[in-house]
């Protein structure tokens, strides 16, 4: 079949090298010069930037795309594992090392802090039956086909889904574990890997931990953006073509199955269609007129981002690849992003340095900081004047914590926030996940990854099933090469 891709994020990458590899003729269309869609890069004078996610875990999602198709991944791109996945300062001046290694961290935690370490192996293991649970279910197959509810996995996930906590919030179950408020904030702050708000949003999300402290965090041997130049070499070694600068207009529709796109004007035809733009600005743009899911459209957007990229003339041995500068009132900053729809003043700041690892990525003796807090999606605030607030609440928190003054070695800057994300991604409201999951019955409202009133369209990326972040973008585009027969 000829299928068209619009979008070149992982998950089209995924999705469309997938697809070519069983024989279809396949066509990416990027409105960008570049691919990637999120996970882009960039130089800044001598310093080199990862533009998006700067996260990678569950490598081994990643490697399926090329060990599937035959492909050996090393020839490809390489990853190392990761001794400590993050450096945490809290308000108090106390400082913890989350190792890789679950027994180091957990006496690092009783060391610090004087809980028990036996407490935090427990509250990991809890967290890996979650994801043993519910993985199969939740991340690997499509939740909108009843067929797949009859499998032994997902059957399991259903009968210990009263063990899933649903009905409790991530920090209730956080602060019925721990006494101590700084471990609660600690494994609160997971409800941030996909943009939601650990006060809403369902325990089960503390299935996330399992990532990180039992599975590890890995680096990708170049930076972020190797991910993005692997998955594009694959796709062109197996005949996927790309068309960058191209901006498709509309899925062109008739009797309730795709034809084609609209390519400036003219329609090209096509068997089958995969959207990975987000689902908001694909029904508004691309498909306008088509009956709209609007209970989907109007759920509750994810948390966007504000990011500073410094040049930073100066090393800061305390810093890591990976280091969170936690505010001092976590309430009420997400009273502040859901609620007021505004940037608090004293954030929770998080500090990338990928020259740690990569030291070709800033000049001798400096570093290349990737400083991001968490934002409202955009709803018409004034970022000009936030953004200006905000960089200097940030340096405060960074010189209080770090005894420095980190303004006088910035030595150059570009900024990010969430108007420019909508724009160069565009992802509605510059949200980076679609939807929040603010909800116990948010993985089952994403949209589907197929269309069930349109024959021959599809949908993968961050704002369908089963959500944002390189893991489940790689599922979604698998998701949808199963789909299309």
């Amino acid at each position: 079949m000829k299928i068209a891709v619009i979008g070149s994020g992982v998950a089209g990458l995924a999705s469309g090298a997938r697809l070519a590899a069983k024989g279809h003729e396949v066509h990416v269309y990027e409105s960008n010069s570049y691919p990637g869609g999120k996970l882009s890069a960039f130089e800044q004078g001598k310093f080199r930037f990862d533009a998006g996610p700067s996260l990678f875990t569950l490598p081994e999602h990643l490697d399926a795309v090329f060990y599937d198709l035959g492909k050996n991944p090393r020839d490809y791109y390489n990853y190392e594992r990761l001794e400590k996945s993050c450096h945490y300062f809290f308000d108090d001046k106390t400082r913890l090392i989350a190792y890789s290694d679950q027994n180091k961290f957990a006496k690092e935690v009783q060391d610090k802090t004087g809980t028990n370490a036996k407490s935090v192996i427990d509250h990991l293991k809890k967290s890996a039956f979650l994801y043993e649970k519910t993985h199969a279910l939740f991340m690997e197959k499509s939740l909108h086909k009843l067929s797949n509810y009859f499998t032994k996995d997902v059957l399991d996930a259903l009968i210990n889904v009263f063990k899933l906590n649903l009905n409790a919030s991530m920090h209730e179950v956080n602060s019925n574990r721990f006494k101590d408020p700084r471990l609660v904030q600690l494994f609160d702050r997971f409800a941030t890997y996909n943009g939601s708000n650990p006060y809403k949003a369902p325990g089960v999300l503390n299935i996330i931990p399992h990532l990180e402290h039992n599975l590890g965090t890995y680096f990708p041997i170049g930076g972020m953006h190797q991910i993005t130049l692997a998955l594009v070499k694959l796709s062109k070694d197996l005949g996927v073509n790309f068309h960058f600068n191209t901006e498709v207009g509309k899925i062109i529709i008739e009797k309730n199955k795709v034809k084609g796109i609209n390519i400036n004007g003219k329609e090209v035809e096509f068997d089958r269609v995969i959207s990975n733009a987000d689902i908001y600005p694909t029904y508004k743009k691309l498909l306008k007129g088509q009956k709209e899911p609007e209970k989907i459209l109007k759920q509750e957007r994810s948390s966007s981002a504000l990011i500073f990229y410094w040049g930073v003339k100066k090393e800061f041995p305390k810093l890591d690849l990976h280091n969170i500068l936690f505010s001092g009132n976590y309430k009420k900053e997400f009273d502040y992003l859901f609620g007021k729809k505004e940037l608090y003043t004293d954030p929770t700041v998080y500090i990338n340095i990928s020259s740690k690892y990569n030291p070709k990525d800033a000049p001798k003796g400096s570093e290349n900081w990737f400083v991001m807090i968490n934002a409202p999606a955009n709803t018409g605030q004034n970022w000009d004047q936030m953004i200006e607030k905000s960089r200097r609440n940030i340096q405060n928190k960074i010189n209080n914590m770090l005894n420095t003054k980190i303004e006088d070695y910035i030595e150059n800057e570009s900024i990010l926030d969430p108007r420019s994300i909508e724009s160069k991604t565009s992802s509605y409201q510059g949200s980076l996940y679609g939807t929040s999951s603010n909800t116990k019955f948010s993985a089952f409202l994403r949209h589907p990854n197929f269309s069930q009133k349109i024959k021959g369209l599809y949908f993968c990326g961050g704002s369908v099933h089963p959500g944002g972040g390189i893991p489940l973008c790689l599922l979604s585009g698998k998701i949808v090469s199963e789909l299309i027969k």
